[in-house]
């Protein structure tokens, strides 16, 4: 079921694309949920929904208006209906991106992350991450990073949504698995400033 709902979206997509003001339509499948969900979010995972997104389809638009006008087409509409009739959860968000490193390359296979992140104090969340990406930066060799905020904070439980992109796994796994600074560095200023990290690693459906 699975894999004819990832092929059906595709399809679907290409027909979206065509909407004036669409930049870009990418679909991700999950790969693997690495360590570093913060402490914050175990602890409060009643009012969290846990990020388990093993499907994620990602619009990128002009404008707020262009985003209006996919919402209202047929075609996402179907599409949405084909998602629900087998997830057992979906979240759909509009969301801006508020901060970058550099555009994420979508036209290549490679190791993608999206980090649902969850905290109380928006602001605080920025600042950490904006301290924590440079350790990204320098251990791992990333240089792209779009950081999305969603524009309706009533509809999700996430506060900022950061989405990456390495070449292969070994740009990442050893260090967030072996480096003793990423859990001094990353994880326990995610903990100490209550922000609740859910990592999840994707690869281009």
């Amino acid at each position: 079921k699975k894999k004819e709902l990832i092929k059906e979206c595709k399809a679907s997509c290409i027909e979206l694309e065509k909407i004036d003001g669409v930049i870009e339509i990418s679909l991700f499948k999950a790969t693997l949920i690495p360590p570093g969900m913060g402490q914050y979010a175990k602890e409060n995972s009643e009012k969290i929904h846990l990020a388990k997104f093993d499907f994620v389809i990602l619009i990128e638009a002009e404008s707020e208006q262009i985003s209006e006008v996919i919402k209202s087409n047929e075609i996402y509409k179907y599409m949405l209906e084909k998602i629900t009739e087998i997830a057992s959860h979906t979240s759909i968000l509009s969301a801006s991106n508020i901060r970058r490193i550099d555009n994420v390359n979508h036209k290549k296979q490679g190791v993608f992350l999206f980090n649902y992140f969850a905290a109380n104090n928006t602001q605080q969340n920025l600042e950490v991450w904006e301290y924590t990406a440079g350790w990204f930066e320098k251990e791992t060799g990333l240089n792209n990073s779009t950081l999305l905020i969603p524009s309706d904070k009533e509809a999700t439980t996430y506060s900022i949504i950061n989405h990456c992109r390495w070449d292969k796994y070994l740009d990442i796994l050893p260090s967030i698995i072996f480096k003793r600074n990423f859990k001094r560095y990353v994880l326990d200023n995610f903990y100490a400033n209550n922000v609740g990290a859910q990592p999840i690693l994707y690869k281009l459906a």
